[in-house]
């Protein structure tokens, strides 16, 4: 085949995980909820996976902190291998259950969490084996696989399943499964953290200023969200000690730093929530 028709044929195939993973949404929506849950009760969401699965975990749970400024704890992977595993294949280490329980363990997974296991083609031992110790210490436990035979193990609270079918390069789960994989744990953390009050619109109100570029964007956050020219988007930004959140609802209610971090506090950081309050207590 010439590079163009095997591009046509990725495209076709990546098209198929698309679908895939559309057909889940009702699956995925009760995983949110099971997130959210544990998010509002103190708890984390904790990925575990081995290989391709794992990384794209320990991936979605590195971008949680930056984009919606959450504690590192809040969303975590757990990679068979360990850290070693996430640059450099390590073969094997997703045969051994006990390893899986024992990383649940150092954990301290509680009640308040929830694990989600991320395989591909099956429910590998490692995975198997943290699930059953976190449902053991009365965790959410959810399955993500894209194996159309699998079932949803006794000691699962739910089951996410989008079939992708053979891979173009068969056996390569780091394609079509992959790019389902990280379809779903796109929609598993963003819609929790919308849910959570961490966006206004579709802004990432949230964003941490730990970069030149995200502090730009930070400012361009309040010029967007408040239609405000550039410098004084940017002098409210900067007032807000860097906060997006807290220089809009300075911007819209002309009020100071310790007041509109009140006012988001009283209203659970919903940005939204927090103006109509305002307007309420001034009638």
């Amino acid at each position: 085949m010439s590079v163009r028709r095997i591009l046509r044929l990725m495209d076709s195939e990546d098209a198929v995980a698309v679908r895939a993973v559309a057909r889940e949404n009702a699956a995925v929506e009760r995983a949110i909820r099971a997130a959210v849950k544990a998010f509002q009760s103190g708890g984390r969401l904790i990925y575990v996976g081995a290989g391709t699965s794992g990384r794209l975990g320990v991936l979605d749970a590195s971008e949680c902190p930056p984009t919606f400024s959450v504690p590192h704890t809040m969303v975590q992977g757990i990679m068979a291998g360990g850290r070693a595993a996430l640059v450099r294949s390590k073969e094997g280490a997703e045969d051994r259950p006990a390893d899986g329980a024992r990383e649940i363990g150092r954990k301290k997974v509680g009640s308040k969490d929830m694990v989600l296991g991320i395989t591909a083609i099956g429910l590998t031992p490692f995975v198997a084996g943290a699930l059953e110790e976190a449902k053991r210490r009365g965790a959410a436990v959810w399955l993500l696989t894209c194996n159309r035979e699998a079932k949803r193990p006794p000691f699962a609270d739910g089951i996410i399943r989008p079939v992708t079918g053979p891979e173009v390069l068969r056996g390569s789960t780091r394609l079509k499964a992959g790019t389902a994989t990280k379809l779903v744990l796109n929609r598993i953390t963003t819609i929790s953290m919308v849910l959570l009050g961490k966006t206004y619109g579709n802004l990432m109100v949230d964003v941490a200023p730990n970069s030149r570029k995200l502090v730009a964007r930070g400012k361009r956050i309040v010029q967007e969200a408040t239609g405000l020219p550039p410098g004084e988007a940017a002098r409210f930004y900067e007032r807000s000690g860097r906060n997006p959140k807290v220089a809009i609802v300075m911007a819209e209610k002309r009020c100071s730093p310790a007041e509109a971090k009140q006012f988001l506090k009283t209203c659970g950081g919903r940005i939204r929530e927090a103006i109509r309050r305002t307007l309420d207590s001034k009638l």
